[in-house]
């Protein structure tokens, strides 16, 4: 948990496959910047698969990472990036699953209220919605 002007925040990081399943969640303080947590749940990502992010994400280290992996970063570059990359605005509305995924963890009051103040509690109820809701789509 981080300390915001708000109070205590935090954010909610995670990983989804082409369906909206989710594969991997994890936390991280509110003030922390979303690139952070990128390197570090991507690893496992398969080669040649599609990497769908939005411009917080956009950064040499992640874009170096996907290379590694063969696969395609599809992220805009930032306003002030002076280099171009290879960006289809088609592919990038399949991110939509995401903030699908989102909206159905948001459906469960616990989660959407932040009831649980240890942060590891959070993160297992995080876990259990997430397990639910990949149960829900097969």
């Amino acid at each position: 948990m981080g300390r915001s002007r708000g109070g205590l925040t935090t954010k909610i990081h995670a990983v989804v496959d082409a369906d909206g399943r989710p594969i991997g969640v994890d936390l991280t303080a509110g003030q922390a910047h979303d690139s952070r947590m990128a390197e570090p749940m991507l690893r496992d990502m398969r080669n040649g698969t599609i990497l769908l992010a939005d411009r917080a994400y956009d950064t040499n280290s992640l874009r170096e990472l996907a290379k590694e992996k063969r696969a395609w970063a599809n992220i805009p570059a930032k306003q002030n990036r002076k280099e171009s990359f290879p960006f289809s605005s088609w592919v990038y509305r399949q991110r939509n699953q995401i903030e699908r995924f989102f909206n159905k963890l948001k459906q469960f009051r616990g989660i959407a209220t932040r009831y649980d103040k240890n942060a590891r509690n959070f993160l297992a109820a995080i876990k259990l919605v997430a397990t639910r809701i990949w149960i829900r789509s097969l």
